[in-house]
């Protein structure tokens, strides 16, 4: 069998990028899965991830190779989130993921911090550090700015970085390839937000497909259908991801929640029941009092975002919650 990387997935086949040649002197070969894989014991729309490590057996049939996927290596970390289409289900977005990027506006579309917080959600249980791109700053007015700066203190005050970058005009696009440099990122974002195009800007080469606004909805037309993982001719790697409308925690627990919200987190070591808090109407929790005091080290902001999470997924019953 050959080692290779995935670099594709197009719902029942996979792309992968060898380690060595094949007999046909192939480097990059489409392969099937070839067996059952499980992701601790979840449910998944997809066994196999772009940046898994793979074992692949090449076949031949009709002058044609393609490849049998049979074995995935330990993954260093993945990226998951609930199924759009089966509720019950997830899907896999990347796996060996060094560092995730997150496109988002703050006008054309609108920002929304609620969605912020849900895709660092997703990537906070992992340990994978987040860069959150605010695009489009060349239609941005002194109003906007302002939104800009909040967005900005809020989440660099936790310890996420925030650039500011536009696309059309430049700005910010080699700070941007400097904190990719030498890294997988995964890129990510709401429809809309011009990832492509930012795409593109930092490397042109790849020379992505891009859409428009919609006038009537004004959302963002889909165009990246699968995801994809592309070399970076300045090093490392990006694999770009369809754009997400909206993220979902049914496969989330209650705890998993608080324990992911880091500055929550961080100071629950100062609640009545330290850990076990869910900071809602618990007895002599730190977190409430932060946000009653007004001393930012929780922010209404942020905690109003936790409260709406930690309501969505404790209102779902049993089955909507299972993990199997």
């Amino acid at each position: 069998m050959i080692q290779g990387t995935v670099i594709k997935s197009t719902g029942s086949w996979y792309n992968v990028l060898l380690d060595e040649e094949t007999p046909d002197g192939a480097r990059e070969l489409r392969c099937r899965v070839a067996g059952k894989f499980r992701l601790d014991d979840l449910n998944l729309t997809n066994p196999i991830a772009v940046g898994d490590r793979v074992s692949v057996d090449v076949e031949t049939t009709n002058d044609d190779e393609t490849g049998a996927i049979r074995g995935i290596a330990d993954r260093t970390n993945y990226v998951v989130r609930q199924s759009p289409r089966r509720k019950h289900d997830l899907h896999l977005l990347a796996s060996n993921v060094d560092q995730a990027v997150l496109i988002t506006t703050i006008i054309d579309p609108g920002v929304k911090l609620g969605f912020i917080d849900r895709f660092l959600l997703m990537t906070e249980p992992f340990g994978i550090p987040t860069v959150i791109v605010v695009n489009k700053a060349d239609l941005y007015t002194e109003e906007e700015m302002e939104t800009y700066q909040v967005i900005h203190d809020l989440y660099t005050d936790i310890g996420y970085t925030v650039l500011l970058v536009s696309a059309t005009s430049g700005q910010g696009i080699e700070a941007l390839r400097e904190l990719m440099e030498g890294k997988r990122n995964l890129l990510s974002g709401q429809s809309g937000v011009g990832k492509s195009t930012l795409v593109n800007a930092v490397e042109p080469r790849l020379d992505l497909r891009t859409g428009e606004l919609s006038d009537y909805t004004g959302k963002g037309q889909h165009t990246t259908t699968f995801a994809e993982l592309f070399q970076l001719s300045f090093g490392g790697e990006l694999i770009d991801t369809p754009g997400i409308k909206t993220l979902g925690f049914n496969y989330l627990k209650p705890q998993d929640v608080a324990h992911n919200f880091r500055e929550i987190f961080a100071l629950s070591e100062a609640c009545r029941f330290g850990g076990s808090c869910l900071h809602k109407d618990e007895p002599g929790c730190a977190v409430k009092a932060s946000v009653e005091e007004g001393d930012d080290r929780v922010t209404d902001l942020r905690y109003f975002s936790y409260l709406g999470i930690l309501d969505e997924i404790e209102s779902q019953n049993y089955w909507e919650r299972r993990k199997v």
